[in-house]
């Protein structure tokens, strides 16, 4: 089982820390591309348009500067850097034992600045959206994609994908695989309406029992579905499959309860 996982938007940086290593990453093959974004982010976030092409606002420019200085910025594990909705439901950084190990092997986090990362992977705070355009760079999502496809080769059984759109382009699993895009919805009278801030806790409860539940981990889309039934009557009220189109994920629909 591969658990996709998109980053925050808000992280919280470290206050100590060793500097960022990009070879004790995961997934050290991807170190060029690394280390590509990085220069490029380093050399723009100090340029007056950094903040538009950033997004950044004038609250954030405490981020910004953060920017500037992240070779040298204090490192955490991931489960520490990014926070927000679905980190908080899933509760990466409070597991332990075979939860803990489950989710190392288990669970990446595709980032506009890294690639992919483990929960367990040590990284500063950073501001940088998948769709930002950085100098001399192709789109993010086109820089990612080639290297991904061999760093997340490996044969995951079923792949349950809790990103948001725009990190999808990044990485798609190859053709044949199970692949799962998670759905959460509310129905009103008869009539279904995908949430947002509900279905980023949503996907974080789904995270966080698919880890932590009794028995082996799913493989098949079958076993992941039997898997979110077991949410039915506390945080869901129904858990369908919905077959894909084409080469896209099926979709995993969970009914908010």
């Amino acid at each position: 089982m591969l658990i996709l996982l998109p980053p925050s938007e808000g992280k919280t940086p470290a206050r100590s820390g060793r500097p960022i290593d990009l070879g004790s990453l995961s997934h050290p093959e991807l170190t060029p591309q690394r280390e590509e974004v990085l220069e490029a982010l380093l050399a723009l976030s100090s340029q007056p348009e950094a903040a538009a092409v950033l997004g950044v606002g004038d609250s954030l420019a405490t981020e910004l500067a953060r920017n500037t200085r992240l070779r040298t910025e204090p490192t955490a594990p991931a489960t520490r850097v990014y926070t927000g909705v679905l980190f908080a439901a899933a509760g990466l950084d409070l597991l332990t034992g075979t939860a803990r190990r489950r989710a190392n092997r288990s669970v990446r986090i595709i980032s506009a600045l890294w690639g992919v990362v483990s929960p367990a992977d040590r990284i500063p705070a950073y501001r940088l959206p998948m769709g930002a355009r950085l100098p001399g760079l192709p789109s993010l999502a086109r820089h990612w994609a080639g290297p991904l496809d061999e760093a997340l080769k490996d044969d995951w059984g079923v792949v349950v994908d809790c990103r948001s759109g725009a990190y999808v382009p990044a990485w798609r699993p190859p053709s044949g695989t199970a692949w799962l895009s998670v759905r959460v919805v509310q129905e009103d009278d008869g009539v279904r309406t995908v949430v947002s801030h509900h279905a980023k806790h949503t996907r974080g409860v789904l995270t966080h029992h698919l880890l932590t539940r009794p028995g082996a981990p799913p493989r098949t889309s079958g076993q992941v579905l039997r898997a979110a039934r077991e949410l039915v009557g506390s945080v869901l009220r129904e858990a369908t499959l919905v077959p894909p189109r084409g080469d896209a994920a099926a979709t995993l629909e969970l009914v908010l309860a």
